[in-house]
């Protein structure tokens, strides 16, 4: 009881039920920790297997690349040794095409021209958004590192051509997922000649691209999604972690187009109608890390030889970064192919693609991950833009279905008047 001026009757009565709240608080979440079974355990490592082991796959492939690096492996061997890696990818790109082209026609089906159209148009100016973002990040973070600074006298080339041998026409007839992804991991460690060339402005240019991509995956995109949605990006993000893993083993955007549907529809749950028409595209011409990449790239070789670039030559560079990053394919190191468009584009020697050759094959993988990463977010963003233009169509879905069973109607009771009327034909008969 307490008085009538509404005091505790003793001092410290107050204190002591905080502290009992406290004690009950602390005991039920001791409760909650204690009641994890081991078939929660079990459900848990269940779901998130193939994230598990394509994780233990990456780290023991790096583990084994440099044990191996001992052995002074020549080419051939490595690419005797990659064979598994190899296999995987030619697997899964032969799945691409179909995937893509079923995906745009399912997909393209299930909405009317309408719909369909604004849909479009929501995705492609998300992806010139993006990627003109991720190209402005890429010119000012290396305009302020300048991690080319010096000459490129002290820097290592690779790069060759060997022989096509009749071995290399066996292994392209069989050209299975994580031990794959330990064999491309491992394989690309041990085929760089030397470690040692990873040093002063190669690793300058490195950590320039690694800050950029974070820069850009960590809060650019996440931001742009809360900003439109106003959801936890955080939480959509984390339904993306098979995906992401799979697409820094691969690093092929493409290739991980089959995790990426079943993380976005089965995790997420982004209606299907729009990642069979979002992915598909995105996964083609959405290239924000490639094109963030390109535009760093083709500046550091600007830097490394001692060109100083005028801000028309940015622009042009920022131009031809985004253009090319859209004809990109989505395939490992296809950035380094087209790259060579940018240089051409401000006169720069294109010769000079094979200084940062060395370390192309790392940051390939964290560009097919941002590119990924871009692709999934988009989807999400073009969903909750045309949540209307769906539910309107789920309306007259339904719709349709009430009437079509409507009509049905007369037909089931004559069917079923009929099915009636025989078993007293046959005890007339009788």
């Amino acid at each position: 009881m307490t008085k009538d001026n509404g005091e505790d009757p003793k001092p410290g009565t107050r204190m002591e039920r905080i502290q009992q709240g406290v004690r009950k608080r602390t005991l039920l979440a001791k409760k909650k920790v204690q009641s994890i079974t081991k078939d929660d355990v079990k459900s848990y490592l269940m779901r998130n297997a193939f994230v598990l082991f394509t994780v233990i796959a990456v780290i023991l492939g790096i583990i084994l690349g440099f044990s191996l690096r001992s052995y002074k492996m020549n080419y051939r061997e490595v690419k005797y040794f990659s064979f598994p890696g190899e296999l995987l990818m030619r697997m899964l790109q032969m799945l691409v095409l179909p995937l893509i082209v079923s995906s745009l026609v399912t997909g393209i089906a299930a909405l009317d021209s309408k719909a369909s159209g604004k849909m479009g148009i929501r995705a492609v100016v998300y992806y010139m958004s993006t990627t003109i973002i991720a190209v402005v990040i890429g010119i000012i973070i290396v305009v302020i590192i300048h991690p080319g600074k010096g000459t490129k006298e002290n820097m290592h080339r690779e790069g060759k051509i060997v022989q096509v041998t009749a071995a290399d026409a066996f292994l392209d007839l069989i050209r299975y997922a994580p031990i794959g992804i330990l064999f491309l991991i491992a394989g690309k460690i041990v085929e760089m000649e030397d470690m040692g060339v990873i040093g002063g402005q190669l690793a300058m240019y490195t950590v320039t691209v690694i800050i950029g991509l974070l820069i850009h995956a960590v809060i650019v995109l996440p931001l742009l999604y809360f900003a439109i949605t106003r959801k936890n990006p955080w939480v959509f993000i984390g339904g993306l972690i098979q995906a992401l893993v799979t697409a820094l083993g691969t690093s092929s955007s493409s290739a991980t187009l089959p995790v990426t549907f079943k993380c976005l529809e089965e995790i997420n749950g982004v209606d299907k109608r729009v990642t069979r028409f979002v992915l598909p595209v995105g996964a083609t011409i959405n290239m924000d890390g490639t094109a963030l990449y390109e535009a760093l790239a083709a500046i550091f070789i600007a830097q490394v030889n001692n060109f100083d670039l005028n801000f028309g030559q940015i622009i042009t560079i920022s131009i031809t970064a985004t253009a090319a990053s859209i004809g990109a394919a989505g395939i490992p190191q296809a950035g380094l192919v087209t790259m060579v468009i940018v240089l051409t584009s401000v006169g720069l020697p294109t010769d000079d693609i094979t200084l940062i050759i060395a370390v192309d094959w790392f940051l390939d993988r964290l560009r097919t991950t941002t590119n990924v990463l871009g692709d999934s977010i988009g989807a999400g963003i073009v969903e909750h833009l045309s949540r209307h233009e769906l539910k309107n169509k789920d309306v007259e879905m339904g719709n349709s279905v009430i009437e079509e069973n409507e009509m049905k109607k007369p037909y089931q009771l004559i069917s079923q008047e009929n099915e009636n009327e025989k078993p007293l034909d046959s005890e007339t008969k009788m």
